[in-house]
């Protein structure tokens, strides 16, 4: 299935994978550790140690079950070669009415992030990208209105 898919880059693949390990093996015995720490402390119905150290459990716990999910799902990307846009590519557009250009590489949602020039495939941009070749116009709906580009360039 499509939609169950992933993307990531090799580095990301990576970043997540030591998360995991980290999580599995070190990030467990300390949450244990403190779990018996506050235990010894007694009364565990009034022990914001014990509380705390719950709490923690419960968030790395959730946080493992998602990155195993995440990784069984994942799909290695690496820079896209040719002319249709797809998640890997760097593409540079331009906004119809304007004369700046920017450029973007299209990415998976688990690594967008807009301030490094990061969009998701699934982002209303990046949707409204994928398929299209260089000199293609697209439009999609931003929070602002109805937003038209350009494609200036893919690589």
């Amino acid at each position: 299935m499509e939609e169950d898919k992933v993307y990531l880059s090799k580095e990301k693949l990576e970043e997540l994978t030591k998360e995991l390990e980290y999580l599995r093996s070190v990030g467990r015995k300390e949450i244990a550790q403190k779990l018996e720490y506050a235990k010894s402390l007694g009364d565990l119905s009034e022990n914001a140690e014990y509380q705390d150290a719950r709490d923690a459990q419960a968030i790395a716990e959730d946080r493992i079950s998602t990155l195993e999910t995440l990784l069984k799902s994942a799909v290695v990307i690496s820079g896209k070669k040719g002319d249709v846009i797809d998640v890997g590519s760097i593409v540079s557009i331009k906004k119809n009415g304007e004369g700046t250009e920017r450029t973007f590489t299209l990415v998976g949602s688990e690594e967008a992030n807009i301030a490094q020039g990061k969009i998701s495939n699934k982002s209303p941009m990046g949707e409204a990208m994928v398929g299209k070749k260089k000199g293609d116009a697209f439009v999609f709906r931003a929070p602002s209105g109805e937003a038209q580009y350009t494609i200036v360039d893919v690589k």
